[in-house]
């Protein structure tokens, strides 16, 4: 999940919803029923392998989307997630921020893993420049996408919007907003939309309201929503936390608002 505070995240688990095995190094690829095509694709960072899902759509010039998975790393819920917008024509890459094989199954390595990247923004960048030219190589001009995250992978998404590369837009879903010391939205290309739960325990209302006035004072555009009674997580279903009310409604305004873009 995703602040800096070792108490934040609380969700450990994904419901398995694919099933199927997922190779390693690979570059086998599986046909779905809807027709998406769908494989993993190992790339270096730093000497490091790294192993991200690529699910690619049926479609020509399908818009491109990097996906960022929770602080429990690449699980089954990210790869569900990007089957379910493949299936609705985009091209998505679910990267890998740990590393490959390193898919954490505790709160401690969970809290470690994320901790390492929250103190070294310089690394996240470069994992996210490396998942992004996995992407390129694919054939997506990424620089026309949409990079969106859950939870640990909302705040990396902000942390690309700030970074300043160009893209259409940058959601976080039940992210962080803390922004780190030196950092800015002032160079943010592109439009950012966020979702967030009003019961939230773990990145306050105060929090994102003051997201949204810093972004108005950057001249960045931007939608923020909030759901009554949502929890943190509140999309993660198969979790205790899941909440069908908001996650339905926030994956329609999601799906409407990529439409909205790439129309």
């Amino acid at each position: 999940m995703l602040s800096n505070s070792p108490n934040t995240d609380t969700v450990n688990f994904r419901s398995l919803m694919l099933g199927a095995s997922l190779g390693l190094m690979g570059f086998m690829a599986s046909q779905t029923a809807a027709a998406i095509t769908t494989k993993n694709i190992s790339y270096a960072v730093d000497d490091q392998v790294y192993e991200s899902y690529y699910a690619e759509a049926d479609k020509a010039d399908a818009p491109f989307i990097l996906l960022i998975h929770d602080w429990d790393g690449l699980t089954d819920y990210e790869r569900k997630r990007a089957d379910m917008l493949a299936e609705e024509g985009y091209n998505v890459l679910a990267a890998d921020m740990f590393g490959q094989g390193v898919r954490p199954t505790s709160i401690e390595e969970n809290k470690r893993l994320t901790g390492e990247l929250y103190d070294d923004r310089s690394k996240m960048r470069r994992l996210l420049q490396g998942a992004l030219n996995a992407g390129r190589l694919e054939g997506n001009v990424v620089s026309e996408g949409t990079t969106m995250g859950y939870c640990f992978g909302g705040t990396v998404a902000l942390e690309l919007a700030r970074s300043g590369f160009p893209q259409k837009a940058f959601v976080p879903f039940h992210g962080a907003f803390d922004i780190p010391a030196g950092q800015s939205y002032d160079k943010t290309s592109g439009e950012i939309l966020v979702f967030h739960g009003s019961a939230d325990e773990s990145v306050s209302l105060e929090s994102f309201a003051t997201l949204g006035e810093t972004l108005e004072a950057a001249s960045v555009p931007h939608e923020m929503v909030t759901y009554s009674g949502a929890p943190h997580a509140f999309s993660v279903f198969g979790s205790d936390r899941y909440d069908e009310r908001a996650d339905k409604r926030s994956w329609k305004r999601y799906l409407d608002f990529l439409e909205e873009e790439y129309k």
